[in-house]
């Protein structure tokens, strides 16, 4: 037999670029279409668990392994959105400023069997307090949009912030060190 095929649930560039760091090719995209409505009272780390299982299942397929992951940015107990407009954005931008936030990174993969695997990275981020012209300045640069939490580590963002613990690729999109071991447990084979 050969490899078997890995089908990664994400429509996101950066989730390819993060995977392509060990050294995978996914052989498909299967972007899961789901309501991402967080559940009344539901936990930020229960919410992106249930999110990354969601869309595994989501683009299941009996021919290969699906890999899905979804990250919520977390301040206190309240879900951050999405920026889908710049006064969201700017709101998340206002929370954040000078304060410790969670990036909670979930990853499922369901196996062709059908069996579910998970892991969870949580990484805390400190944003700089930051003036009313950087955030400005950021909001220009359109990075927001459609980031969760208003925010990508990835770039501007990432010389606002003072300290991070934990995981940068799982602020990012996807957790390699949880994402590696994942695979490995579930006998994907992966250097």
């Amino acid at each position: 037999m050969g490899k078997p095929t890995l089908i990664l649930a994400s429509a996101s560039p950066r989730r390819r670029e993060l995977i392509a760091r060990l050294g995978l090719t996914p052989d498909a995209i299967a972007p899961a279409d789901i309501d991402e409505t967080p559940h009344k009272g539901e936990l930020p780390r229960d919410y992106a668990k249930r999110m990354a299982r969601e869309k595994a299942d989501a683009a299941a397929s009996v021919e290969g392994f699906v890999l899905a992951g979804d990250t919520v940015v977390a301040a206190g107990r309240r879900i951050l959105p999405k920026a889908e407009d710049e006064a969201t954005a700017r709101q998340c931008l206002e929370l954040l400023s000078g304060r410790r936030h969670r990036v909670l990174s979930a990853i499922a993969l369901r196996a062709p069997d059908g069996t579910m695997r998970e892991r969870l990275s949580e990484t805390v981020v400190l944003f700089k307090r930051l003036s009313a012209e950087e955030i400005d300045a950021y909001i220009a640069s359109g990075e927001w949009d459609g980031k969760a939490g208003g925010y990508a580590i990835q770039g501007l963002a990432e010389g606002l912030v003072t300290r991070i613990q934990g995981s940068h690729s799982g602020v990012v999109g996807l957790p390699l060190y949880e994402t590696r071991a994942l695979l490995k447990a579930a006998g994907f084979p992966i250097a």
